[in-house]
């Protein structure tokens, strides 16, 4: 059985940066303390747990002494504010990319202008991006929510940065129905995202499974899934090698490997051992 690797998978460039932001405050000696997990990555979070990193849930759990972190999904400036009142030293490890969508949401509503953000109200970095905007900003997951929203000054809108490309654009140009003014859209999901999803789209045309490593809350691993199934309905979302079920594998000669931005090396480079120790059937 064949093992095909996307040419673009794993961790992304913002994780990255976090995770060594992290280790470094580790290295320096730091009691390392992360609001919430730093990246949707369950064996990563143990990982770094080995190495003293503690997660808490809110800022008041953080005291003098211990350094907080801010994960890649960012905050909001009032929960930033508070991060830095308690703790000694705080680590602003944000996502570039996260940190435009920020700004360009701050100073819209400056302008008072009207703020869409097309993405899950739920996911952290939305809550965080909200927050640069409160009284001016709503969030949408798709067009299907358009119609919900009121009418619309001089809107921007922006996006999540791990949502698919197809969904932004689609409710982008329904939102015009919204408003008599000028629709300013700015394409905020991140490169990393839309690089990701072409490999495996592209792959997945050449495979008969698919494999995505990535954990089951993480937003840019399940989106994975959804492009792999477009093209092989044989795609399954998978956090280890210890998943992986030979029968699934029956008949398949050739199967495709990518993984979610958080999901590191080590990991990966597992699940594809255990793929080219299957025999084929």
């Amino acid at each position: 059985m064949r093992v095909l690797l996307a040419d673009e998978y794993g961790f992304c460039f913002g994780v990255e940066r976090a995770v060594d932001m992290v280790e470094e405050a580790v290295g320096e000696g730091d009691t390392v303390r992360t609001l919430g997990p730093l990246i949707h990555n369950e064996q990563e979070m143990e990982r770094l747990g080995h190495q003293g990193v503690t997660t808490i849930t809110e800022p008041i759990q953080i005291g003098r002494g211990e350094t907080a972190v801010i994960r890649a999904h960012g905050v909001t400036p009032q929960v930033q504010k508070e991060l830095e009142d308690r703790a000694s030293k705080v680590v602003d490890a944000t996502c570039p990319f996260v940190t435009r969508v920020q700004k360009l949401a701050a100073r819209a509503a400056e302008a008072d202008r009207h703020v869409i953000i097309v993405g899950s109200p739920d996911h952290p970095e939305m809550i965080g991006v909200k927050g640069y905007a409160p009284e001016h900003a709503f969030i949408i997951k798709d067009e299907s929510e358009v119609a919900s929203l009121p009418r619309l000054r001089n809107p921007l809108v922006v996006s999540q940065t791990t949502i698919k490309a197809k969904t932004f654009f689609d409710t982008a140009e329904a939102i015009k129905t919204k408003t008599d003014d000028e629709v300013q859209v700015v394409n905020t999901i991140c490169s990393a995202t839309r690089d990701r999803q072409e490999a495996a789209m592209a792959l997945s045309n050449m495979v008969d499974a698919f494999y995505v490593i990535g954990g089951r809350h993480s937003s840019n691993s399940i989106k994975l899934v959804g492009v792999c199934k477009e093209n092989c309905e044989k795609s399954f979302l998978i956090e280890t090698e210890e998943e992986i079920d030979p029968e699934d594998l029956k008949g398949v000669e050739t199967v495709g490997v990518t993984a979610g931005a958080s999901t590191p090396e080590w990991l990966i480079k597992k699940v594809v051992a255990r793929l080219e120790s299957i025999e084929n059937n």
